[in-house]
Order: structure tokens, then sequence, then C-alpha cells
């Protein structure tokens, strides 16, 4: 195999802590105008909502939108589920920015340190350019390119959405390798001849929902952290 020169980086999940980081936003905004609710459920009937909408958009029933338009149609419809009105446009989009204000996993900024000396590091993630630097300049990711969807006009886990990242890097595919919590993700990219790293995030959908690690094998490295990562890659 040709020698990895590009590590690829799914965000949501992998990345940054994307639970917690939306319910403390959500609970800032609503609580002191009087609602009350499981902040962590509220985060998670969001995230519920991502795939289905980017699923209309992979299928060709609307146009390619940015990952923040999706984002703000579905939490209009998440507040309209939990009865949550008298919100402002304005209010309405400052909520809908929580996504642009996630906070790294506690290993991820050692790790990514150590990667980049010998690797290009790049995001692979279907939030939109803008949404992906404003996290990164908050959070101090070390990103070299910022890649994914918006560029490549497809939402992962379509093809293009992997091979665009391969080619704007002049890269073959198998120089690449994609790192994610979700093996649903990781697969993608090995159909399209990227390598593979599994990293386990246990608690990113909360407590007790601790996700199922893939059987030793599935992907080319699984790791529990940046820093062990960076040790498998002799970086």
């Amino acid at each position: 195999m040709p020698e990895i020169q590009a590590l690829a980086f799914d965000v949501f999940g992998t990345v940054v802590d994307w639970r917690r980081s939306v319910a403390r936003e959500a609970e800032a905004l609503l609580a002191p105008k009087g609602v009350a609710l499981d902040w962590g459920a509220f985060a998670d009937g969001w995230r519920a909502k991502y795939v289905p909408a980017m699923a209309r958009v992979s299928s060709g029933a609307r146009p390619f939108v940015a990952l923040d338009v999706l984002h703000r149609e579905n939490l209009v419809d998440l507040l309209a589920e939990h009865r949550i009105g008298g919100l402002t446009e304005a209010e309405i989009d400052a909520l809908n920015l929580a996504w642009h204000r996630l906070d790294p996993w506690p290993d991820v900024l050692a790790g990514m340190a150590r990667l980049k000396r010998r690797f290009i590091l790049a995001s692979l993630s279907n939030g939109n350019v803008r949404l992906m630097v404003d996290v990164a300049r908050r959070a101090g990711l070390l990103w070299d390119a910022i890649l994914g969807a918006e560029v490549a006009r497809a939402y992962k886990p379509t093809p293009e959405a992997y091979d665009a990242a391969a080619r704007l890097l002049m890269l073959d595919p198998s120089e690449c390798l994609m790192v994610a919590a979700h093996p649903s993700d990781l697969a993608a990219a090995a159909a399209r001849g990227l390598r593979t790293a599994y990293v386990h995030r246990p608690l990113e959908r909360g407590p007790h929902r601790e996700a199922t690690r893939p059987a030793p094998g599935t992907f080319d490295y699984a790791v529990d952290s940046f820093p062990e990562l960076a040790d498998a890659l002799g970086a």
C-alpha cells in the first residue's frame, strides 16, 4: 500500500462533542425564557433530523443546500414539536449557530498537533465551510484544508464526498486515511479506496448509550484517542 499522506476527519462526534455543546447552547438561550427541558434530549432530537434531511438532498429530492440551512429548518420543526414559541427570527438564527460553537474532545488538540507534523490534516464533514471555519477558530483545530460536503456538493456517505477529498488533495484515495467515530462513514470511505481509522467516542450520544466497538480488523486502525492514533501512525 502507498504511504499515507493525508488524514481526513469526520468532525461531529469524532473531533467535537456536539451533544453537550448543543445542549449547553440551547439551555443558555431558552431557559431564561422559561423553557424547561431535558437539554441533552433536545440536542438528540435535533441531531435525529440530520440524516433524513441530508438524504433528501442526496436522493435528488431537493437541490444541494448547506448544512446550516438544514439545521435551521430542523430546528424550526423541533421547536414546534416542543411547543416552544415566541422566538424572533434572530433568536432562532442565534440558536442555530450553536453548531458553530462546539467543544473538542479533551484529547483532540494534543493529538492533532502531533499528527500535523507528519500528515496533511483536512476536515471531511457534512458541515458547510463557514461552520467548519467557526468551529476550528473557536476550538483551535489545526486543519490544513476544509473539505467535505459543501466543497464536493455532496453529503456523506455519497461517493463524491470522499472522491473529491482525494482529488482536491491530488492524492490517490489509498494515500488518504479517513478518521471517524462512525463505522458507516468509514465503510463508505473504504468503498472509495480510502484507508480507515476508527476512534471510539463512548460519550458522543450521552451516558448509558455507548457505541458498540466494531470487531477487530474491521478497519485499518482502531484507537481510543487522537494521541493513540498518532502513536499508531508513528507521528
